[in-house]
């Protein structure tokens, strides 16, 4: 119920004063987290939990499959303040195995508008069908998909202008490509990442 959760922020908020008396005062003053987190949408996959980072440590951005859409504006807009005005070095493209989103692009089934959402991700297993194709398990098969996008994703982001002014500029920014394993909880480093060159490392997954 939804009273439930009301109640539960009251015994939040109040075991935080009496930890803290001026926490919410300090975290009221000032936002000046340290990353950007673009993840996916799904619910069992919240930032701050994962990562043990307290309100305030990092800026969120979510949508489904943790996509970097160029025309995307909400995304745009999440990325340009992050870079400009929080000063934040350090942007985490964040997917999991089982993503939802992921097998929904390649179910072969029409889902309606999330479709067209979910283009990029049939763009990058066209581009990968070969190394694909020697993956016999249909759903090991996903989970490399899921990690060929997040590399995907890391690349596109490089490429926004935001990004590339930011580099250009010298700012130490810097992206990485993480995925989230539902079934252990851990977070895996894809080393897919890049920085001030704009040029992503190479991305190999064993």
């Amino acid at each position: 119920m939804l009273s439930d959760l009301l109640d539960h922020n009251i015994r939040w908020a109040t075991a935080k004063v009496k930890e803290d008396p001026d926490y919410f005062r300090r975290l009221s003053a000032l936002q000046r987290p340290e990353y950007l987190w673009i993840g996916c949408s799904d619910s069992r996959v919240p930032a701050n939990v994962i990562t043990g980072l307290e309100p305030g440590e990092v800026f969120v951005h979510r949508n489904v499959a943790n996509l970097v859409h160029r025309g995307d504006l909400n995304l745009l807009s999440v990325l340009e303040f992050a870079v400009e005005t929080l000063e934040v070095r350090h942007i985490i493209v964040c997917g999991h195995y089982g993503c939802g989103g992921v097998r929904a692009a390649m179910d072969g089934h029409r889902h309606g508008i999330i479709d067209h959402w979910l283009q990029p991700v049939r763009d990058v297993a066209d581009q990968h069908a070969g190394d694909l194709a020697t993956v016999p398990d249909p759903e090991i098969r996903l989970n490399r998909l899921c990690e060929l996008s997040i590399a995907a994703q890391v690349e596109s982001l490089s490429r926004t202008p935001i990004i590339q002014s930011a580099w250009k500029r010298g700012k130490p920014l810097a992206i990485h490509g993480w995925v989230y394993g539902l079934n252990d909880g851990l977070i895996r480093d894809l080393k897919c990442g890049c920085s001030g060159n704009g040029k992503a490392q190479s991305f190999e997954c064993s």
